[in-house]
């Protein structure tokens, strides 16, 4: 929201936000935080303490939208619960995201991203097919979480403008992470399977996935006959599409085992790059693995405007990434770095006590 211009005020305790205490460090700053904290304000207020509470109510009487990740009851311990400040403010869009919800036997459980991918599936899902359950390289469950978050927040707020009024948004980390995995949720659901690890093969097409070259490792993505027959044709094994183990997608995957020996035969002569090339020009999707550095360095991701510089006032220029969607009219890049803890304090608690002292 605050790359789309919104005014994004981060309430921080005395100590700061955790993430400002987790590296990577450049200068005793956390880029971890420079990164998901960009374009924000920060103010230091103690949630337990009469005055920090009474700040914060007074924040939210003048804001869009309140965004808390406490476990459910923290906030209402604080006098700062839904029910009272949806009261006097009845336009606010109140959100709260939290481990598994307001609702529920696990609510008052604590969770971060690895339990949640645990209790998901989607760790028992990850790995080698031979091999123990893995996480996943991000953190899926926070990301996720935070997406449907703002999500639901803009909902809420065009809603807003129908009703002329807020609501509480509940939005629980587990359930934004069993949403991105509906593939699973299909098969446990309506067809009653239990997906099982699959390494780095669609657990239901084929080929689909990565297979080795002579010198790495490359992707292809095949899903339907038409293009499997050119895929046959193009790794010099037409007979391969009149084949009846591999009449079908489903008949492929259960027979990848074969077929891929005839694509690494195929491959094992040739560097990751050339397989790629060959069957990019046949029109197969494909491509080389990249290393994230190679990811966000790419001309595609530049073309795109994915990262963006930023001034800080320690640091000096930070690139740091932007949220993906584009708006006609609406230029990327101009964004403001992450702040130091309480840097707005003064001016927001000031702005605060200006409009409580006009008349109403």
């Amino acid at each position: 929201m605050a790359d789309l211009g919104a005014e994004v005020i981060k309430v921080e305790p005395p100590a700061g936000d955790d993430y400002r205490h987790i590296g990577p460090f450049k200068e005793g700053e956390s880029l971890l935080f420079q990164s998901v904290n960009r374009g924000k304000k920060s103010i230091v207020l103690d949630l337990k303490s009469k005055d920090g509470a009474a700040a914060a109510a007074a924040l939210a009487a003048e804001c869009d939208v309140l965004v808390e990740n406490y476990r459910p009851g923290v906030m209402a311990r604080f006098g700062l619960g839904p029910e009272k400040l949806c009261e006097a403010n009845p336009r606010l869009v109140y959100v709260s995201v939290s481990g598994f919800g307001q609702t529920g036997p696990n609510r008052l459980l604590p969770a971060y991203d690895i339990i949640i991918q645990a209790m998901s599936g989607l760790m028992d899902m990850t790995g080698p097919e031979d091999g123990p359950p893995m996480m996943a390289g991000e953190a899926f469950a926070d990301v996720s979480g935070g997406m449907f978050a703002a999500f639901g927040a803009m909902v809420a707020l065009f809603d807003r403008t129908r009703s002329g009024k807020g609501r509480h948004v509940d939005l629980a980390l587990y359930d934004a992470l069993a949403s991105l995995m509906p593939v699973a949720a299909c098969r446990a659901l309506m067809a009653g399977e239990t997906p099982k690890r699959t390494g780095s093969k669609h657990a239901l097409s084929a080929p689909f996935g990565t297979y080795p070259a002579g010198d790495g490792s490359f992707t292809v993505a095949v899903l339907n006959d038409r293009l499997f027959a050119r895929f046959a044709a193009t790794i010099g094994a037409p007979e391969l599409a009149e084949d009846p183990r591999f009449a079908s997608d489903a008949l492929r995957r259960h027979n990848e085992p074969a077929l891929a020996q005839h694509i690494e035969s195929w491959s094992a002569a040739r560097s990751a790059q050339d397989a790629v090339a060959v069957l990019s020009e046949a029109g197969i999707p494909a491509a080389a693995l990249c290393t994230v550095p190679e990811a966000w360095g790419s001309a595609q991701a530049q073309a795109r405007g994915l990262a963006s510089t930023v001034e800080h006032p320690t640091l000096g220029t930070l690139t740091v990434p932007e949220q993906p969607v584009h708006f006609s009219g609406a230029p990327r890049g101009g964004r403001q770095s992450a702040p130091t803890l309480g840097a707005h304090t003064q001016e927001i608690l000031h702005q605060l006590q200006q409009k409580q002292g006009e008349p109403q």
